[in-house]
Order: C-alpha cells, then structure tokens, then sequence
C-alpha cells in the first residue's frame, strides 16, 4: 500500500487561529475573515439581516467553518471620537458575539471605511446604485480587519 500524503507531507508553518471582522449594520453586516496566516483580510459575504437569533446562528455557521478564535467588530465613532446611534449598536453586536461563543473581541475605530469602500470601488470602476450595497459591507469589513491585523503586526514589531 502507498503511502498517505500525511505521512510524507513537509511540516507546514503553524496556523494562526483565523479571525472574523464584522461590518455591522441595521440591515446588513459585511463579514471577513484573516488568511490562514494572519496577514491578510478576505471578504467573506454579507449577511442580510433578519432577526437576531437568526443573526447569531448564521454567525456559529461562519465561527465554525473558519475556526475562528477571535473576532473585530467595526466601532463606528463620530469624527469627534464621541460615541454615535451606530456605535452602541455595534458594541452591544460585540457583547453578543463574547457572551454567546466566548470569542475575543476587539472593538475597532472604523471611521470612514465605508468611505474608503466607496473610494476602491468608485477607482475599479464599478457603477455606483443599490447592487453595491452588500459588496461595500464586504469591503468595510476587510478595511477594518487589515487595519486591526496590520496595527497588531506593527506592534509585534515594536516589541520584538
């Protein structure tokens, strides 16, 4: 009998625990997820909402099949940095998220990101209208998760 490719596979780099970024809305919530390594944000999709419970359930699904151990949740502050409507609305998203899985959660500053969301897509060329919507909560959501994981790699670096 052959050999299986477990046995003869190269030891690979340790996997880091994935991490979900969630662009949290009324309507909708843009998700992400970090690469196998932790370097990069991918775009997952965007899940429309319907009522909270149903919300949380899509959520495990997403948990689960990523084995995610972490999670950020965009923070949407006032230029100010005052606390805004949205902004509570996210915060208790993150409570959820820590009582219901006992994820990490990390609150993340995410002015502008869907400025910025706007701003690529506007550069790629695709049309502005309402077909946009989720993919701009998809782009949100991996703005905010690249600026978490490069502010995290940043400071690995400052301590060595």
């Amino acid at each position: 009998m052959g050999e299986s490719n477990e046995e003869t596979a190269e030891p690979s780099a340790p996997r880091i625990p994935r991490i979900l970024a969630f662009d949290v809305g009324d309507r909708r919530i843009g998700i992400a997820v970090s690469d196998p390594l932790g370097y990069t944000a991918q775009p997952l999709f965007t899940l429309h909402r319907t009522t909270p419970r149903a919300d949380m359930k899509a959520v495990a699904r997403v948990l689960r099949k990523h084995a995610a151990t972490e999670a950020v949740v965009g923070n949407p502050l006032h230029m100010s940095g005052d606390q805004s409507p949205q902004a509570a609305k996210a915060q208790a998203f993150a409570q959820q998220l820590r009582a219901d899985f006992g994820l990490t959660v990390h609150l993340w500053d995410e002015r502008l990101s869907t400025t910025q969301a706007h701003r690529h897509l506007d550069a790629t060329g695709h049309a502005p209208g309402r077909d946009r919507r989720p993919i701009i909560d998809q782009l949100a959501a991996v703005l905010i998760l690249q600026s978490f994981l490069d502010a995290r790699a940043n400071q690995k670096t400052r301590n060595g």
